[in-house]
């Protein structure tokens, strides 16, 4: 199963066991090539933001507010990194991407409430005793809980999948706040950093891969945020198949693999890394990634779950350090 289209996949894969793409399993489309377009440069200017109570956002939803949010309740982690961003805490959250030392760490973490019930289902009334002002999380995974929330606070839905998408979400919540010169700062900051990292793309062959026990997905350019940036900075000729299509083994192994980022998700009582239990199929020691000793398990609520500015420029540091 790969981790697109996002409107199926991203709303629980952070929270449910990774379906059902075994490793070795065949593909249902063509292999991967080399035909893509190079990736159009980063536009570094960033146009000026202004502060609105109403607007249409980046995915075409209107939003209407009285006044300035005062407090924002976080159901997923791209509203976190936002917020951070802008330098707001939420009045709640139910994601950890706070702990991470670069947003506000582990203590400044302790100081957010935790909306109970878990990514798929936070509960309206813990949701609700925050009295927040606005509330954001995933559409296709939040979107039901819209007619709950309705007439007591302002529902946002998002549905990032694309870094391009996450930009115009940061300039969207900067409008809603007010906090317009930091959300200028944020995005300046960061199309920086990718127009620089695309100055010098690596020829090597990138991949990401996510998932649990001896089940993994790739990602691909067009659902998810992370790898979006990839064919910027690197050879990364994977392409969404669709809900049903998947990735074998045999196909990373025939792409000569350079350089494999590892998302290990942890559901339930699974434990170890994705790496680790990939490394009982013989053709995993055959890419060149491990042969080379190049395969990076790196952090799941910062490349899968942050989406954010902030979190796409520590996916940018991790990924152009190792490439």
């Amino acid at each position: 199963m790969l981790r697109s289209p996002s409107r199926f996949v991203r709303g629980w894969i952070t929270a449910a066991v990774v379906g059902s793409v075994l490793v070795g399993c065949g593909a249902t489309d063509e292999p991967a090539g080399d035909k893509a377009k190079p990736a159009a440069k980063t536009e570094v200017t960033v146009e000026p933001i202004k502060a609105a109570t109403q607007l249409t956002d980046t995915n075409g939803v209107k939003i209407s507010l009285e006044k300035e949010p005062e407090r924002i309740v976080c159901l997923f982690a791209l509203c976190d990194d936002i917020l951070t961003e802008l330098d707001i805490v939420p009045a709640a959250t139910n994601s950890t991407l706070l702990a991470h030392p670069d947003f506000l760490g582990e203590e400044r973490a302790k100081d957010v409430a935790v909306i109970p019930g878990g990514f798929i289902a936070p509960e309206v009334e813990a949701i609700l005793s925050h009295k927040p002002d606005l509330v954001i999380g995933l559409e296709d995974t939040h979107g039901k809980l819209a007619p709950a929330l309705k007439g007591a606070t302002t529902f946002w839905p998002m549905q990032p999948e694309t870094w391009e998408d996450s930009v115009g979400y940061l300039r969207d919540a900067a409008s809603l706040t007010g906090r317009t010169a930091e959300g200028e700062k944020a995005e300046k900051a960061f199309r920086t950093k990718l127009a620089e990292a695309e100055k010098a793309p690596s020829d090597k062959t990138a991949l990401i891969i996510y998932g649990s026990d001896e089940n993994f997905g790739v990602a691909t350019p067009e659902g998810d945020v992370a790898a979006s940036l990839l064919p910027k900075i690197a050879r990364y000729p994977w392409k969404s198949r669709g809900v049903e299509g998947s990735y074998s083994l045999e196909e990373i192994l025939a792409q000569g693999v350079d350089v494999l980022f590892v998302e290990t998700m942890s559901f339930g009582d699974a434990d170890g890394k994705l790496s680790e239990k990939l490394a009982e199929n013989p053709l995993w020691g055959k890419i060149p990634a491990v042969k080379n000793g190049d395969v990076h398990e790196v952090n799941s609520e910062v490349w899968a779950k942050g989406r954010g500015t902030r979190s796409l420029s520590l996916v940018l540091d991790e990924a152009t350090a190792a490439l």
